[in-house]
């Protein structure tokens, strides 16, 4: 299929993973534990977060936790990396694992083995010609940073974030030109222990607790920034938000009013701080309705001010729709962002989540149009079952009407003026979910024999979508 909207030359084709859902390798290497390390595998995953007492311990006998081996990445990397040059990535975004450089999180001294192994992974990905989109922290905040000092709600986490990135700054800033500070950093306001290092329990808490964390990131990430910038001038460092337009129900003016409303917390409060550095008008009015009342020291908002980030980049897998009054048969039930479900929108068949392609395109005029920035889309994927067939093929057509019709949604945007850097589709090649555990969520355009009972044998195959990938990236996404 033709695509008669032309990408500009050097647009990013590439591909997206974390650490924590592809390495494994979970004590090898003087690693520590982190939070998804402490995660059992299944669908009530992050419900059993929030049950109290939750104690972020390991405890085999009662769970599973498919991140202690995920893909071993950790030991496949070179076969991994040799089927993305395959496919012609051009970038591959990953993430480095916190507690692979500082296993508790707030020793003074790095851990060398952890360094040497993402010398590696870079040198791989460069023998190749692919440009590495590092994320500093990617939902694995180090457990001893959650037990001992509760998360981001602790200013002290800033101060060993800070030595964190200033220790992979200094050691990869020859090899990494592209970095993101935190993965999809706005998810904390629906499940803050993957990205804010704490579970609600009081809702009493709940509000104060979450946006005192936010400042503390948002602190860490300008430090992030300004470290950057006298350490790598000719790098770019961007903030990464998980972007999901919220739709009114209706053209009811109380629905659309309250869709603006969550639409403008969600999609762009982190935004407004971290690319126009300084909080958003809008967001004095929601802390006084909740009495938030926050801690800011002395330099924190020029700190803010003056290190606002290059670039923007997003995840976008689904919109969400919004009515104030909405009944228990009416929410979305797939949609991990609530809302209700959209008549006009198909879902997709076993997890729920709803397709919507023209989303993208409107969600990227949006961005553009409030900030003026280069946008780069470095998650967008279709988490579905795979069926390997008798002769070992495995015909994903479902996944490659997806990107293709997201892809297209790019080509229009970029058409209605959005300057667009590049995209790499989520899970390149399968990986353990985030949401609940599973493998048998597969997004990946490289399938891998792995299950969820843990059986297989780590097999990679080449999906269909690998081999249609790889033509849209040699013509440029001219050919779809």
């Amino acid at each position: 299929m033709h695509n008669p909207k032309k990408f500009p030359e050097g647009f990013l084709w590439g591909g997206a993973t974390a650490a924590n859902q592809v390495e494994g390798g979970f004590n090898e290497g003087n690693k520590g534990l982190n939070i998804a390390d402490v995660l059992p595998g299944g669908k009530e995953r992050l419900k059993l977060l929030l049950e109290p007492g939750f104690d972020f311990e390991v405890n085999k006998e009662k769970y599973t936790y498919p991140n202690h081996e995920a893909i071993d990445f950790y030991h496949r990397y070179k076969e991994d990396i040799a089927l993305f040059a395959e496919m012609g990535f051009k970038v591959f975004r990953m993430s480095i694992a916190w507690t692979r450089i500082f296993p508790n999180g707030d020793e003074l001294e790095p851990n060398e083995e952890g360094l040497a192994f993402y010398d590696r992974v870079f040198d791989e990905l460069h023998k190749y010609g692919i440009e590495p989109v590092v994320t500093i922290s990617h939902y694995e905040m180090p457990v001893n940073l959650v037990k001992e000092y509760g998360g981001w709600r602790s200013r002290q986490v800033v101060t060993f974030f800070e030595r964190y990135v200033s220790v992979i700054f200094n050691r990869y800033k020859g090899k990494v030109k592209y970095w993101l500070t935190f993965n999809e950093i706005n998810s904390g306001l629906h499940f803050p222990i993957m990205g804010l290092g704490f579970a609600i329990q009081k809702e009493s808490d709940k509000y104060q607790s979450t946006f005192q964390a936010y400042h503390h990131q948002f602190v860490a990430s300008s430090t992030a920034v300004k470290l950057c910038r006298e350490l790598m001038p000719d790098a770019k460092i961007g903030c990464m938000i998980l972007y999901a337009p919220v739709y009114a129900y209706d053209s009811n003016p109380e629905n659309v009013l309250y869709a603006l409303q969550e639409h403008q917390l969600f999609n762009y409060f982190c935004t407004d701080v971290q690319v126009r550095g300084e909080y958003p008008a809008f967001i004095k009015r929601y802390f006084n309705d909740y009495d938030i009342q926050l801690e800011i020291q002395e330099g924190d908002l020029e700190l803010i001010k003056e290190n606002t980030v290059d670039y923007i980049s997003l995840s976008y897998y689904m919109s969400r729709t919004e009515k104030v009054d909405k009944t228990e048969e009416e929410k979305g039930q797939g949609n991990i962002l609530s809302g209700v479900r959209n008549p006009f929108l198909e879902a997709s068949e076993e997890w729920g989540w709803e397709i919507d392609p023209t989303g993208l395109r409107t969600s990227l005029n949006q961005l553009y149009g409030r900030y003026q920035v280069p946008l780069f889309v470095v998650e967008n994927g279709l988490g579905a079952r795979d069926e390997v067939a008798s002769d070992g093929s495995i015909k994903d057509d479902y996944r490659i009407d997806y990107l293709r019709n997201h892809i297209k949604a790019m080509g229009e945007a970029m058409e209605d003026g959005v300057e667009l850097m590049g995209y790499t589709p989520w899970g390149c090649i399968d990986l353990v979910s985030m949401s609940t555990g599973e493998m048998s969520k597969r997004y990946g355009l490289i399938y891998v024999d792995k299950q969820d009972d843990g059986s297989g044998t780590l097999e990679r195959k080449r999906k269909k979508s690998f081999f249609w990938y790889k033509d849209v990236i040699a013509s440029n996404g001219e050919v779809l």
